[in-house]
């Protein structure tokens, strides 16, 4: 019986019966040392209806990988064959199963989820966590990831852990001190001979924490002392720690410096110091651990850090160099012993560690290389080798989503070496973080900097460095800065792979530079490169990819990143993901494929928050911003308000830019004009003129101006306009400028003329020619052909799922004298974009298990996913969904 934790039990009881009935979920019980976590998971654990998976966060196992994941799994891996093959692949890996692929944290996670959604197929899965606040953060990160997408499976994940420690995204249940009542109840249970002066001392001095009321009775004899709580718990543990025999202590120090609870690990430590199975006998007759199963197990957490931390320094040396020589055939683990043993510089000993650092890195488990590392480095003597690990460490640290400790690594390993090349290592890593977490003029200032030192020594490291700085303040809409990484480029030897980075900077200088000559040649170079290089490493077609993007060309930039993107997804290289999807996202919104968009987008916020990417999930959310602002979503739309808030100084212009871009196009397509061409002419007197948007969205300021009355300020963002269009020389563009001389001078026959040369290239923008020509010809009083511009952009916007304007276009066939004009059915509008995304793919034929592995996604949530897709589609079976329109 629990005392005083009804409410508790209650809400846990209610959270397990949905979990049971597959509407699974996760949540933190939060609480003092003592206070009753454990005891709480061990009540939840007790049902018979749950199949139960456990582990428990170990303080000195912490720097391992997957140490505690593979604990909690261990009992389900027999159901490893039935998860995708790439998820079971990066588990196998990260658990030591089998070779290591690269850093797959994500797909490890997600192997997680499946692979516990494949256990419950057969029962209810209950996994219980305690004293998280010790786990390895590879399986913190794994075991936050699965917590938050359990919606839809029939697992519950109950964690514990001391108040303060953090678990993002999970729920948390905060549990109190006992009342009064409670207390004297749990006490009476426990020691009901108590004579009545040590019941008070003990309920006085417990002061409502569990732990301390079934303790203290054992030591209310002494004097407790006036210390916090939790000192005075271990000080009793450390009573009985010390009444033990000598070699019963040791032996209790042996089992706590093995992080790993195994009894033969810790048998053979002991035998190293001479010490027997009878003394790990002794500790466990005091009732301090408990043996079974070849396991060793501390009653609690509290136990293990007081026989630990109570013993002298010199013994916890000798116990750490035992277990080294005990795990000689574990190298990982005997590294972190003979560094806990060591006591001053050891290159030997670092350099182990450093190989397990490495190991652990491909083990998808860079937070344990970095802590590796930096140990190493600690026990290096040498400076400039010391700076190396602690650079190597640092770079690491980026890949874990850890900015604020590679930036302080990136600083240690600054001040301790003078070397250009290592210097240049360390300039990438701060340059890293600052694109994430900071200011893009900083990355753009580290980088140049680095490149200069550099460039004698390595020519190649130089202009990847400038590379990244022209792209860093490019998306910071500072051409000046651009410039000047060009022009130290152009001073590097010649060499082919250099010269085409040359090329493609140059181009994109051009095209900005105010000339219609130079931007004209601008255009023409980026399409060469753009030509020339669509194949190569990610970085090489990402780049590839925005210079298409700028020159106008959104089908080859869709072509190049939707094969990245599979590529990307087949490999498991997350981290790519989001930026490839980022650029995709954007050139379906520029073809008007919005639902493609949307879940492009989605896609690719939901993975940049996973792997700690909050600049790339800034450009998702702006760019679902605008696609909402074309929807009239008011909501989702005024998202890229709070995107804009966020963003520091000298930050994102094109993030930026699609925020200012969506609520403007908000404010045009509800009609508010004034707050639409403001927004727009402050936006493109900053940096956000000299990126992408800044020039598209001249249309919509030509658009307002005449709208609100005010044609003499259309004129600036059509001469714009049409200076880009003379460079990029796209027919849709052209139209695009005919369609605004039409605004700006009531000329309507030009509308005819921008309908011919826009063609399908661009359906939104198609579909407000329309509207337009059909608003000027109603008019003129043309009724009948007004009608069938209007009708034709009626149904181009409702396809679109812009709202507002197919309304403006339904008004206006009104007013040209059509009565009715009904909105047009659309199945798929009904799905949100996981549905559409993962139907799009059950009507190929692809099974659930080949959707899941495709979209980084549990199999048991494609079928969930699919289970609510089909009543909105009116379909039964998935064959059905092959004679369906899902564009």
């Amino acid at each position: 019986m629990l005392h005083g934790r009804e409410r508790e039990q209650r809400e846990l009881g209610r959270l397990l019966a949905e979990a049971a009935c597959g509407r699974g979920g996760a949540v933190r019980v939060l609480g003092e040392p003592g206070g009753g976590k454990s005891a709480l998971l061990r009540w939840a654990g007790s049902t018979q209806e749950f199949r139960v998976l456990s582990c428990t966060g170990v303080e000195s196992e912490a720097e391992l990988a997957f140490a505690a994941l593979q604990s909690l799994l261990s009992g389900a891996m027999g159901h490893l064959p039935g998860i995708p093959g790439p998820q079971a692949e990066a588990l196998r890996a990260a658990l030591g199963l089998a070779a290591p692929g690269g850093d797959n944290r994500f797909l490890v996670g997600l192997a997680t989820v499946s692979l516990l959604a494949e256990l419950a197929v057969d029962g209810p899965v209950l996994c219980l966590v305690d004293d998280t606040q010790w786990l390895d953060r590879p399986s913190a990160e794994a075991l936050a990831f699965a917590a938050r997408r359990l919606a839809a499976e029939k697992v519950f994940l109950l964690l514990a852990a001391r108040e303060g420690a953090a678990l993002p995204g999970v729920p948390e249940l905060e549990l109190k001190r006992l009342d009064p009542t409670a207390a004297r109840a749990l006490l009476a249970d426990h020691a009901p001979d108590l004579p009545p002066h040590v019941r008070d001392r003990v309920l006085a001095e417990a002061d409502g924490n569990p732990l301390a009321l079934l303790e203290l009775p054992a030591t209310a004899d002494g004097d407790p002392g006036p210390l916090p709580l939790p000192h005075r718990l271990q000080d009793a543990y450390q009573r009985r720690i010390a009444e033990l025999p000598a070699p019963a202590r040791n032996a209790l120090l042996v089992a706590a410096a093995e992080e790993s609870g195994a009894l033969a690990a810790t048998l053979r430590a002991m035998a190293g110091l001479g010490l027997t199975a009878d003394a790990l006998a002794a500790a466990e007759g005091g009732g301090l651990i408990t043996v079974r199963e070849q396991r060793i197990a501390f009653r609690h957490p509290l136990i293990r850090t007081a026989a630990y931390r109570g013993a002298p320094f010199t013994d916890r040396l000798a116990a750490h160099a035992a277990l080294a020589d005990a795990l000689a055939g574990d190298p990982d683990r005997a590294a972190w012993h003979r560094a806990a043993a060591a006591t001053g510089p050891d290159e030997e000993v670092a350099a182990d560690l450093e190989a397990a650092a490495l190991r652990a890195r491909r083990r998808s488990g860079p937070a344990t290389a970095v802590a590796a590392l930096e140990r190493a480095a600690r026990l290096t003597s040498e400076e400039a080798e010391r700076a190396r690990r602690l650079a190597l460490a640092a770079e690491i640290a980026v890949d874990a989503g850890l900015p604020d400790r590679a930036r302080h690594l990136a600083g240690q390993a600054l001040r301790l070496t003078g070397d250009a090349c290592a210097l240049a290592r360390i300039a990438t890593v701060r340059a890293r973080v600052e694109f994430e977490h900071g200011s893009l003029r900083t990355v753009h200032e580290v980088l140049v900097t680095a490149a200069r030192q550099v460039a004698p020594l390595d020519a190649d490291a130089a202009a990847s460095m400038l590379a990244d700085a022209a792209r860093a303040c490019w998306s910071a809409g500072d051409p000046a800065r651009v410039a000047q990484a060009h022009r130290m480029l152009t001073e590097l030897p010649q060499d082919p792979v250099r010269d085409r980075l040359v090329d493609s900077i140059g181009g994109a200088l051009k095209l900005y530079s105010g000339d219609a000559a130079e931007a004209a040649q601008g255009v023409a170079l980026l399409r060469e490169h753009v030509a020339q290089g669509r194949s190569g490493p990610p970085g090489l077609r990402l780049n590839v990819a925005l210079q298409a993007l700028l020159t106008g060309d959104y089908d080859h930039t869709r072509d190049i990143m939707a094969d990245l993107a599979e590529q990307s997804r087949a490999s498991g290289a997350i981290g790519w993901l989001p930026a490839v999807l980022c650029t995709l996202a954007t050139a379906e919104t520029n073809l008007g494929r919005h639902r493609d968009a949307i879940q492009s987008a989605t896609e690719a916020q939901r993975i940049a928050e996973d792997i700690g990417q909050p600049s790339r999930a800034a450009h998702a959310e702006a760019l679902l911003a605008y696609v909402a602002a074309v929807r009239g979503d008011e909501r989702g739309a005024r998202l890229a308000e709070r995107n804009l808030q966020r963003l520091p100084a000298h930050a994102n212009a094109l993030v930026a830019a699609w925020c200012e871009w969506a609520l403007a196009l908000l404010d045009l397509g509800r009609g508010r004009y004034e707050a639409a061409l403001d927004r727009l002419e402050t936006a493109t007197r900053g940096p956000i003129r000299h990126v992408g948007p800044g020039v598209h969205f001249a249309a919509d300021q030509v658009e307002a101006a005449v709208r609100l009355g005010r044609p003499e300020r259309a004129a600036e963002p059509l001469a714009r306009l049409e200076q880009w269009a003379a460079a990029a020389r796209l027919p849709w563009e052209d139209g695009l400028v005919l369609r605004c001389r039409a605004l700006a001078t009531a000329d309507g026959t030009l509308y005819a003329r921008a309908l011919k040369l826009q063609g399908e290239a661009r359906p939104f923008d198609r579909a407000r020619t329309e509207l337009l020509y059909g608003e000027w010809l109603r008019r003129e009083r043309h009724k009948v052909e007004a009608r069938t511009h209007l009708r034709e952009a009626l149904e181009r916007f409702e396809r679109l799922g812009a709202a507002p304007w197919a309304e403006h276009a339904r008004a206006e066939l009104r007013a040209a004298g059509e009565s009715s004009a009904p909105a047009a059915a659309d199945a798929a509008a009904r799905l949100t974009p996981q549905e559409l995304q993962v139907v799009r793919l059950a009507a190929t034929g692809a099974t659930n298990k080949e959707i899941a592995a495709r979209l980084f996604l549990s199999p048991k949530t494609v079928g969930h996913h699919l289970y609510r897709a089909f009543p909105k589609l009116g379909v039964s079976t998935r064959t059905e969904l092959a004679r369906l329109s899902l564009e």
